[in-house]
């Protein structure tokens, strides 16, 4: 794949850009802020995936997908193929800024993320949440983009604090 690629798929909307800028670690780190789900390490986190593609490249196992509007980041995919599988990838982390959530281009960016994985070879798209009460949009949001229950861990993250894994077959 050219990973200066970018996606035209609604003539509506921008284009989606696969490259990492220097810029776009911090533009995530607000972005994934903005949503007022994550914490502190949470945040650090997703930012710093960012930073490990701009230092290693394509080595690193992460891909980006961003979507921008007015020179800023309003919404982002992180996915990579799961170590020792050859067809099993994770999605990481999709976000959109508050301003931009029900406009559709969650869906988009998953859907693109989805096409760019199943190019790659991947036959499933693994995504995981918070049990939380607050995390329950999240959880619908998968589900109605077709992505089944793959697994509920209990007391996972904290106590009362389930893991939900979906998983989306891509063969299908």
């Amino acid at each position: 794949m050219d990973h200066s690629e970018r996606t035209h798929d609604h003539p509506d909307h921008p284009p989606f850009r696969d490259q990492v800028s220097p810029g776009d670690v911090q533009a995530i780190a607000g972005l994934v802020r903005a949503t007022g789900y994550f914490n502190d390490e949470e945040i650090a986190i997703a930012a710093e995936l960012a930073a490990e593609r701009l230092e290693k490249g394509p080595a690193s196992g992460y891909e980006f997908l961003f979507a921008d509007e007015d020179g800023r980041v309003v919404g982002y995919s992180c996915y990579g193929l799961v170590p020792c599988s050859s067809v099993s990838w994770d999605l990481y982390w999709i976000a959109v800024h508050p301003g931009q959530q029900g406009s559709g281009l969650g869906r988009r960016l998953l859907r693109e993320t989805e096409r760019r994985v199943r190019e790659s070879g991947g036959l499933a798209l693994y995504a995981e949440t918070s049990g939380k009460a607050q995390y329950a949009s999240t959880r619908g949001f998968y589900e109605k983009s077709g992505y089944d229950t793959a697994g509920v861990f209990e007391d996972f993250y904290a106590p009362g604090d389930a893991k939900y894994t979906y998983c989306r077959r891509l063969d299908r």
